[in-house]
């Protein structure tokens, strides 16, 4: 790499007077560009700013997990605060007019920022990853320690990375140099660019892609889980709405037929009275239930006729779950084409209350595969936007230096560069349009409708 002063890629600049005196681009441009950034950088700083106060504040978003989102829109915010508004000057200007002592700090600041926000993206990767590969143990290890010190170390490694050009490892011009050329730019030794994009961007970058990746499929698999367990559901359904018919082994026509009558009995008297109670008709079922759906249990309802002292052959049941059904017809007995001569088949109507179960059960199923389809597709948006915003910076950052003819224009280098600065902007976006929590704190702090 050459030096500084003599890199071939130093571009002419121009000279325009206007109302922000004389600067490298026309008057409209200036203003479109300082209209556009200054916007960027306002969304910026109230979208972060609500997503920190919308955790503090909100009690449903108190959550250790969300921390992590704290603390990449800490990062996103100190983009938005020291970063954003001098490159915005410089861009106008073409010359960085704050002096070598703020252009360092400056820069320092610029990487140390992005990476923090890059590296918080990856610690909320591995968060959600450890979260579904292992739910029961990394619910119990995630604790407000843990997340903190994970957080700690991502400023930590953040400030490894940014922190080596101020001691030494740079090729930033003598002051008299800078003093005659007012460029500020990144340090461009070899070395320095490898280390530092590695751990800003492409290894990040590798763990997040692998780790979405895993979610993804896992997510993929419980939908399928879902969607199966939902057809079983339906299936179960129908099945209860059709009588099945089973011999009565053990159980005489005469004692069947003398329930049948007291069981009628019972009915009409209850008729009467006009107090007929769900809890009641389950409990007429629970003596001779024997063979269950999905959703009941088996095992109590084995003991209630171990308890009641039936015998352990009693008749198998015809469920008739028919809307027309009225609990007070619950137990009938019909004559039978058994093998078994004088065998009975009692016919019982399921109570209604059970197509309200088979409904509660299909409403929670489409509701989880509703979560899990939106959760793919979150992730999907998370890798496209990282990606879309901040590979064409790295990609340039690491080309230019070992490209001694490859000389974007300024224009173009900062395109890119603020392209990667946008994913600050996207960042609470992304992470928060998908909770309903965070839309109900974000109406509340901003006072509007829809906030109960």
């Amino acid at each position: 790499m050459g030096d500084y002063s003599n890199r071939s890629c130093d571009q002419e600049y121009g000279n325009y007077s206007t109302i922000f005196g004389t600067i490298d681009t026309p008057e409209w441009e200036a203003v479109l560009i300082i209209l556009t950034l200054g916007f960027i950088i306002l969304l910026t700083i109230i979208g972060n700013v609500l997503v920190i106060l919308s955790v503090f504040t909100y009690k449903p978003l108190r959550i250790v997990q969300n921390f992590f989102i704290v603390s990449l829109a800490v990062a996103d915010l100190t983009v938005a605060i020291l970063v954003l508004p001098l490159n915005v000057v410089y861009s106008v200007v073409g010359q960085w007019v704050f002096g070598i002592h703020v252009c360092k700090m400056w820069l320092t600041s610029d990487v140390l920022c992005c990476t923090a926000s890059i590296l918080n993206l990856c610690a909320i990767a591995l968060d959600r990853f450890w979260a579904i590969t292992d739910p029961i143990n990394y619910a119990q290890k995630r604790t407000l320690k843990r997340v903190l010190i994970m957080i700690a170390g991502v400023w930590v490694l953040s400030l490894l990375i940014s922190s080596p050009p101020l001691i030494g490892w740079n090729d930033w011009p003598d002051t008299d140099v800078f003093l005659e050329k007012k460029v500020c730019r990144l340090s461009s030794r070899k070395g320095y660019v490898i280390y530092s994009s590695s751990g800003s961007f492409y290894i990040p970058l590798i763990i997040m892609t692998i780790v979405y990746i895993q979610i993804f499929i896992a997510t993929r698999r419980r939908l399928r889980e879902r969607a199966k367990a939902s057809k079983i559901n339906a299936i179960s359904k129908n099945q209860s709405k059709k009588k099945i018919d089973i011999d009565k082994d053990s159980v005489s026509s005469g004692e069947t037929n003398h329930n049948e009558q007291r069981s009628e009995i019972n009915c009409k008297k209850k008729k009467k009275k006009g107090k007929i109670d769900d809890n009641e008709e389950t409990g007429q079922l629970k003596p001779i239930l024997v063979r269950e759906d999905s959703i009941t249990d088996a095992g109590e309802n084995s003991s209630n006729s171990h308890k009641s002292g039936e015998n352990s052959k009693v008749p198998n049941i015809v469920v008739n779950n028919s809307k027309n059904s009225t609990p007070c017809t619950a137990v009938t007995v019909i004559n039978s084409k058994s093998k078994n001569p004088g065998s009975k088949v009692v016919v019982i109507e399921a109570p209604k209350k059970m197509g309200g179960i088979y409904q509660f059960i299909e409403e929670k199923q489409r509701i989880s595969l509703s979560k899990e389809r939106r959760a793919a597709r979150t992730l999907g948006i998370i890798m496209g936007v990282f990606v879309v915003c901040w590979l064409p910076f790295f990609m340039m950052y690491v080309i230019v230096p070992f490209c001694e003819w490859c000389c974007p224009s300024r224009r173009l280098i900062n395109f890119i560069t603020w392209l990667g600065y946008i994913n600050s902007v996207l960042n609470p976006i992304i992470y928060t349009i998908f909770n309903m929590d965070f839309r109900r704190a974000f109406r509340r702090l901003l006072g509007l409708p829809g906030t109960s």
